[in-house]
C-alpha cells in the first residue's frame, strides 16, 4: 500500500451548520492525510442540509468511508474516535422583545424570591439568627440585623461564586456546577439521538 493512499480519519463529535449548507469531509473530520491528495479529499460532500433535516442528523463512519472508497477505493482508512457526529442545524431566531424578556426576568425573581424565603421558614432560619445574637451578645433582639443583613448580602455572593460568572464575565477558568450539569445532560441528548436514529435506520433496513 503506497503511503499516499493513507488516511487517519476522526468524526468531529458535533458540528453547527446553516440551512442549506454543505458539509464536506473537511467540516465533519479531523483528517490525516497525504498532502498530494488532501485538499481534493477534503473537498468531498458528506451531506447537503435541507429543510427535511429538521434540526439534527446523525453522520456515521461508515458513511465518510464510503465517500472516501468512492473518491479512490485504494485508500487504506484508518478511524479514530467517535463512531457518529451529530449536525445541529441552526434555525434564524427572533430577537425577543422587550415585554417578553422583562416577563422572564420578572417571573424568575419572584420564584427565586419565594425558594429562598420558603426555604428559610422551613429551616427556621429567624429562630437561629436570634439565638446566635443572644449566645453572642446576652441579648434578645426580635431582628438581629447585625445578622440577617450580612447573611443575605452571602447569598447573593454565594450564587455569583456558584454560576462563576459576573453578567458575561466570568471569575475563573473552571466551568460551574450548572454548566457541568449542563455538559453532562447534552452528553446524555446526543447519545440518546444517536441511539434513537441507529434504531430508524434498522426499521428502514427491514
Amino acid at each position: 500500500m503506497q503511503q499516499d493512499k493513507k488516511v487517519y480519519v476522526r468524526l468531529r463529535h458535533r458540528l453547527q451548520v446553516k440551512m442549506d449548507q454543505t458539509v464536506r469531509v473537511s467540516h465533519i473530520c479531523q483528517l490525516i492525510v497525504h498532502p498530494s491528495i488532501e485538499q481534493e479529499v477534503k473537498q468531498l460532500t458528506v451531506h447537503k442540509v435541507t429543510p427535511e433535516d429538521k434540526h439534527l442528523v446523525v453522520i456515521d463512519i461508515m458513511r465518510v468511508i464510503r465517500i472516501l472508497k468512492s473518491y479512490d477505493p485504494e485508500l487504506e482508512i484508518e478511524t479514530l474516535g467517535p463512531a457518529q457526529a451529530i449536525i445541529e442545524i441552526m434555525h434564524p431566531r427572533k430577537q425577543p422583545t422587550f415585554l417578553l424578556v422583562g416577563f422572564v426576568w420578572l417571573l424568575l425573581f419572584i420564584g427565586s424570591g419565594l425558594a429562598i424565603m420558603n426555604f428559610h421558614e422551613d429551616v427556621s432560619m429567624l429562630q437561629v439568627h436570634q439565638k446566635i445574637y443572644m449566645m453572642i451578645t446576652g441579648v434578645q433582639e426580635e431582628h438581629p440585623l447585625i445578622l440577617q443583613v450580612p447573611y443575605s448580602l452571602g447569598i447573593g455572593v454565594g450564587m455569583i461564586l456558584f454560576f462563576n460568572h459576573v453578567f458575561k464575565k466570568r471569575l475563573n477558568e473552571e466551568p460551574s456546577p450548572l454548566e457541568v450539569e449542563m455538559f453532562l445532560y447534552q452528553q446524555s441528548l446526543d447519545q440518546y439521538v444517536v441511539i434513537n436514529e441507529n434504531k430508524e435506520a434498522q426499521k428502514k433496513v427491514e
